[in-house]
């Protein structure tokens, strides 16, 4: 069993923002695959088959800084040990349009992750982050990771979220080394 967790914050007020790439990467997801999210462990619930194997979706509604809480109850409920989930998330480190796999790390600065690491007792987990870009001069990091998309940035993220819906179905089916391999460019 693995599980892919979409990290954002609940809300219509926050559905296009940057710092709701998971979300964002979990729902076109669930909508290839045709799959109905269901309240559960403090968040919103999918499940599939990929590679013979069963794959839970996870988008926590408890606002990201408690993030992995949700994360933590669906994995111990189905006995999901951590190398066996993925947190998607936006990363401002990262230009827009760029991708990074990564095995295990630390949090990096990101709340969502913190939360996550604080609560599976790990930094040994997988990660696939979603590149959101740096505020210009003038934007505080918070208002810029809480802001939409811009008009000029939604073709790059359209083809960085197709490309994360690939990394992700390649790392639940074919393990996170060849995902790494070809997605990490």
């Amino acid at each position: 069993m693995k599980l892919i967790a979409g990290l954002g914050n609940p809300g219509g007020q926050y559905a296009e923002t940057r710092h709701n790439a998971g979300f964002l990467l979990l729902d076109c997801l669930a909508e290839e695959l045709k799959l109905d999210f269901r309240p559960k462990f403090q968040g919103l619930v999918a499940e599939t088959m990929m590679g013979g194997e069963k794959v839970y979706l996870l988008k926590p509604q408890t606002f990201m800084n408690l993030s992995g809480r949700s994360i933590r109850e669906l994995a111990q409920f189905y006995k999901i040990a951590p190398k066996d989930i993925m947190v998607v998330y936006d990363d401002m480190d990262l230009p827009i349009g760029r991708l990074r796999l990564r095995s295990s790390g630390s949090a990096g600065g990101h709340n969502g992750i913190k939360s996550t690491i604080a609560e599976l007792g790990t930094e040994d987990f997988w990660r696939l982050k979603v590149g959101i870009g740096r505020p210009t001069a003038g934007w505080d990091s918070a208002r810029y990771v809480l802001a939409s998309f811009t008009k000029e940035e939604l073709p790059v993220l359209e083809e960085i979220l197709d490309k994360g819906i690939k990394a992700v179905t390649l790392w639940a089916k074919e393990g996170g080394d060849k995902a790494m391999n070809l997605y990490n460019r």
